[in-house]
């Protein structure tokens, strides 16, 4: 290169991990250091994230989506990205990140109940201390220990609930390991743990003694695992056969006994490997290998655990499966490592709240974006030295703008910069014909185009961050695979699963529908739509003129089987969303009654009750049926880049990593790469594009990568 040439960096996506590495390489102190371009398929950025503004201005998202308060560096990137964006709150009404997120401390479960009608479970988490994506000196990534000691303090805190748990006594300090000793030796001689209150007392020495585990002898740490265990067990059982409040939260401690017995008895506070010494074990078998009850693990709780990852092996929910490592450090930074709230839910979609922010700072920065650029194909060279690099990268061009500039994406809805459900016709060449012959930019069926691009290296990049979806890497990295027996492998092992949604717009307040819980997330309802969110909230920020009552989201995964996919199959995406339209009308009149029995009537669901954008406003009971449905939102993620990322047993040795050097000038970004938080969410892809810049530019260090441990 020469002297004061910019590194030329082509990111290939626009999902959370590829606008990480962006923002990232364009921090105002690399002082023009990396110049990005950013090629994205279709209009509009996101990725699996991606929303849109469809009639009346409402939103329209691939799904749900809601961010944990354990998102350390997904808040942390969006908090400066609003800052450095600098909206006029007097303009719009998502100036700043507060605006845009509000704290949703309240989720649910649903139990069955031999009623027909399912026992509501609500769960109302306090505040955590500080925000998400504030300065933090916690350590980068808690250790076994530490989890294991905030797993004790969940127990205790679950078993005080209990009738007639004592609260006396001190817990012993953690340093003073001979007094703890003793102690210990002393409540198994003497205890007895005739009374709750001593039970308890056992658990605050069980927290101690985890907390300077590898001083204390591990057979009299394994033995007071297993006498607290059993204490609770005989103090409690009595109990709850009776209590159904009770019965839930002993399920729960069940659980948590279960990870302090398995946590003792693997050895996983003095294994180098942490929790990913049982990463090949489901987190089912795992705690029943542990002493986890049937009940316990067929419970409303543990089930709503593996709706909210999609942990279900191709969409098949009679076939849960989550590795124990994942699940085991994702439940403690969950509950136990959240801060401000367990949940946020976002006042806008997910593009106007995080991707419009982006788009608008990162093109102040000067990134140059390259709409309708659907990737066909990289084309990797080797030296004679056996050193390997991308040479060429090859874009079907499925658009151009007739004015011959760049596309301008976002439109305005109440002053909120946002995304558009279509692409802007009228600013594309030839497009009203487009629109006529209904060309679909962003389904991986529809290959029309307009022209084909070629990249060189050194002629339009030197980098490559590819930020495609894992699921897309086998049609667009062929020649990588024939030589990289690892990407095959990843590729093999690495599942991702299908998943479907629908949204409601109602002329009638959930509350008249019979619903008697708080505004809330619930899951664990029927196999067709397990999980369902009540987006009330969004009303200020769509654009109706008569505003409808309420909004309610509906998702799960989709069940699909485990087949190549047919790239030449253009039918295939539109029966699979016909699937999903035929399973929402009849999930509608078969089972919403459970959970709203006011939208019942005469056995079927009330239609008249759905919103048309076309005549928004509510004429009472009228002649109305399923064919309602049809102007509501409906998807089916089956695009191999929209598929949702698993946490397969066994499959984490195969993620290869944003550092990774086997090849010279490409690195990958994406939550189904090895990043240290090897799931399927925001969090991981924000943390895995932070890693693909670190392996282009040496910044952010590592240890500012919250959550990571560098191997």
């Amino acid at each position: 290169m020469g002297a004061g040439r910019p590194v030329e960096v082509a990111i290939v996506g626009g999902g959370c991990a590829s606008i990480a590495a962006a923002f990232e390489l364009t921090r105002p102190e690399h002082r023009g250091r990396y110049r990005v371009t950013l090629y994205q398929q279709g209009w509009r950025l996101g990725g699996k994230g991606a929303s849109g503004r469809g009639p009346a201005g409402r939103i329209e998202e691939h799904g749900l989506h809601v961010w944990m308060g354990f998102y350390e560096n997904a808040f942390r990137l969006l908090r400066e990205c609003y800052t450095e964006l600098g909206r006029d709150p007097a303009r719009c009404p998502l100036a700043d990140w507060s605006d845009a997120f509000q704290p949703d401390p309240i989720t649910g479960v649903l139990e069955p109940a031999a009623t027909g009608h399912d026992r509501q479970w609500l769960a109302y988490f306090p505040p955590g201390g500080g925000t998400p994506g504030d300065p933090s000196r916690r350590p980068k990534r808690a250790s076994v220990t530490e989890y294991l000691v905030r797993s004790a303090q969940l127990l205790g805190a679950l078993l005080q609930s209990a009738p007639g748990a004592g609260r006396e006594g001190e817990r012993p300090a953690a340093d003073g390991a001979v007094l703890l000793l003793e102690q210990v030796r002393r409540w198994l001689r003497w205890g007895q743990l005739a009374t709750l209150a001593g039970t308890l007392e056992g658990v605050r020495l069980l927290e101690s003694a985890l907390a300077v585990a590898p001083g204390l002898p591990p057979q009299l740490l394994r033995e007071l695992v297993e006498r607290v265990g059993a204490a609770a067990h005989a103090q409690l059982e009595s109990l709850v056969t009776a209590d159904s409040g009770l019965r839930r939260l002993w399920d729960i401690a069940e659980l948590v006994l279960a990870i302090l017995r398995g946590s003792v008895r693997f050895g996983l506070v003095l294994d180098p490997r942490g929790f990913d010494a049982i990463a090949d074990y489901d987190w089912r078998d795992w705690l029943r290998l542990n002493g986890a009850s049937q009940r316990a693990l067929d419970s409303p709780f543990l089930h709503s655990l593996y709706d909210l990852a999609f942990a279900y092996e191709d969409g098949d929910r009679t076939r849960p499966r989550a590795a124990a490592s994942e699940a085991l450090r994702c439940a403690v930074l969950a509950f136990l490592g959240y801060r401000g709230s367990f949940f946020w839910k976002m006042r806008a979609g997910m593009g106007d709240v995080v991707f419009a922010p982006f788009y608008e700072v990162l093109k102040r920065r000067g990134v140059r974006f390259r709409f309708f650029h659907r990737l066909e194909n990289v084309h990797v060279a080797e030296e004679p030295d056996g050193s390997r690099y991308v040479e060429t990268l090859d874009f079907d061009v499925q658009a151009r703008t007739a004015k011959g500039g760049e596309y301008s994406p976002l439109i305005d809805v109440r002053g909120i910069p946002s995304w558009p459900s279509e692409p802007d016709w009228m600013q594309l060449e030839d497009g009203e014909r487009q629109r006529a012959e209904a060309w679909d930019f962003e389904s991986f069926w529809d290959r029309r185009r307009l022209d084909h691009a070629t990249l060189r290296v050194r002629e339009d990049f030197d980098f490559v961050v590819l930020g495609i979806g894992l699921g897309a890497i086998p049609f667009v990295c062929r020649e990588i695979l024939a030589r990289d027996e690892r990407w095959c492998a990843m590729v093999s092992h690495v599942g991702t699963a299908a998943t479907q949604a629908f949204q409601l717009w109602l002329h009638e307040p959930i509350e008249s529908l019979g619903w008697t819980g708080p505004p809330i997330n619930v899951t664990g309802f029927d196999a067709r739509f397990e999980t369902w969110a009540d987006m009330r909230q969004l009303l200020p920020t769509e654009g109706w003129a008569v505003e409808p009552a309420a909004i309610a989201y509906f998702c799960s995964s989709l069940p699909t089987p485990r087949t190549t996919i047919d790239r030449e199959d253009a039918t295939y995406p539109a029966k699979e969303r016909e699937r999903v339209r035929a399973s929402a009308i009849q999930f509608l009149d078969e089972e919403i009654g459970r959970l709203w029995p006011g939208a019942v009537r005469d056995g079927r669901f009330r239609w008249e009750l759905l919103v048309d954008p076309a005549t928004p406003h509510a004429s009472g009971p009228r002649a109305a049926n399923e064919s309602l449905f049809d102007t509501q939102v409906w998807t089916a993620n089956v695009n191999p880049s929209d598929r949702y990322t698993l946490s397969l047993p066994g499959s984490s040795r195969y993620r290869i990593s944003p550092l990774d050097r086997s090849w010279d000038n490409l690195t990958i970004a994406g939550d189904w790469t090895s990043c240290g938080l090897n799931v399927g969410c925001v969090e991981a892809a924000v943390m895995s594009g932070r890693l693909a810049a670190h392996a282009i530019a040496g910044t952010p260090a590592l240890e500012e990568i919250a959550g990571y441990d560098h191997p």
